[in-house]
């Protein structure tokens, strides 16, 4: 099944409703990230390879353990007897960066082919959530413009009977920097997401995006994997006072919640 692409800030997943019609269920993986393996080179850092700065990045480097785990997940998925709904991918679908020249684009390219050939296998619907290394640490106008070209919109919204899931390009409060008027044009239509998800229309109403809010408990300190004080507290309240009851996110490379 191809990976779907939403446009103008929505989403159609095939075969279901806005109606709620019982209990079912989704897959949440993250950071698939194709290439970082190699990038890391078996250390915690840059390793031997020396990262993207390595003498023969373009030629040498390699995302095969990836190719490998996630034609892993496809296959699980396949051999379900009931299947989900749709598995959703928050973030990081690749690891080469998209605005450090024309080598590292050429390999991203290259790790783009292999995602899509991947997950067309996938029997059920493919969504994909932006991450940091899918625009940038610090997103342009660029890097943004060809993440859209590559996989559809960055924050969109969908309804898989009667659930309201709204997704974030959640790069924007890390980093807006380059892209100011972006970052207010999703808060303004996240705004109006909202709205949806308080009239209580649907059954239940659920957000996805890649950096968490907070990793353990909402009074941590700022870290590389959560979002800073006091724009924390602020979307917390935001996404309470709007009935959403559960928000999904990638980023940290290991397990955390609360």
């Amino acid at each position: 099944m191809p990976v779907l692409r939403a446009k103008d800030g929505k989403l159609q997943l095939p075969g279901v409703t806005d109606e709620w019609s019982g209990d079912f269920t989704f897959i949440q993986a993250a950071d698939c990230q194709l290439g970082m393996t190699w990038t890391f080179g078996g250390t915690w850092g840059y390793g031997q390879n020396h990262g993207y700065d390595g003498p023969n990045f373009e030629s040498d480097c390699s995302w095969l353990p990836e190719i490998r785990w996630c034609s892993s997940l496809v296959s699980m998925v396949n051999c379900m007897k009931t299947k989900p709904k749709f598995v959703i991918m928050c973030g990081d679908l690749l690891d080469a960066w998209p605005h450090k020249g024309d080598a590292m684009l050429r390999v991203r390219d290259k790790q783009y082919k292999d995602f899509q050939k991947i997950f067309s296998e996938l029997e059920v619907p493919l969504v994909c959530v932006c991450g940091n290394h899918d625009v940038g640490n610090s997103p342009t106008e660029e890097t943004v413009t060809k993440y859209r070209s590559d996989f559809g919109d960055d924050w969109f919204s969908f309804v898989c009977n009667g659930v309201f899931c709204i997704v974030l390009n959640s790069q924007y409060y890390e980093d807006s920097t380059h892209v100011p008027e972006l970052a207010v044009e999703q808060e303004q239509w996240l705004d109006q997401q909202l709205e949806t998800a308080r009239s209580r229309k649907y059954k239940h109403s659920l957000l996805f995006q890649h950096i968490p809010l907070f990793l353990q408990n909402p009074d941590e300190e700022k870290v590389y994997y959560n979002y800073s004080q006091p724009l924390r507290e602020t979307m917390l309240k935001k996404f309470a006072d709007a009935g959403i009851s559960k928000i999904f996110c990638g980023h940290y490379h290991r397990n955390a919640g609360g």
